[in-house]
């Protein structure tokens, strides 16, 4: 059960991350969106610059903790989503890299999205 738990925990995590990367888009789809993800945009920033952990993180170690598990035994979660999530290697530079390229695409998202806001 904890597992799942985990796996699930893992799941959302990476879905946070994609919205936080590109949830900008769904503007497009449905404008109220950027009062959801601009503060999501600003959390990931803010975990990426400042080398700090999310706390989707400890839960995700929590359950795997509970269950007694060291890592996930499913090996598409492990072989696909984990090295998403966590890359190795990753280092306090790699960090600030990715932070800022968080917000560059975020600027291209935004500028495309104010270029078609003024267009109308």
């Amino acid at each position: 059960m904890y597992e799942l738990l985990a796996n699930i925990t893992l799941i959302a995590h990476l879905i946070f991350i994609l919205f936080v990367i590109f949830g900008g888009l769904f503007f497009f789809i449905f404008s109220k969106i950027i009062y959801i993800h601009l503060p999501a945009l600003l959390w990931g920033i803010y975990i990426e610059l400042t080398n700090s952990v999310c706390p989707l993180t400890y839960l995700e170690n929590w359950f795997l903790y509970k269950g007694e598990l060291t890592t996930y035994s499913n090996d598409f979660i492990n072989n696909y989503f984990f090295p998403i999530v966590y890359p190795e290697g990753l280092t306090a530079e790699i960090q600030i890299y990715l932070g800022i390229s968080l917000i560059i695409i975020n600027i291209l998202i935004y500028g495309l999205i104010y270029k078609n806001f003024m267009r109308e």
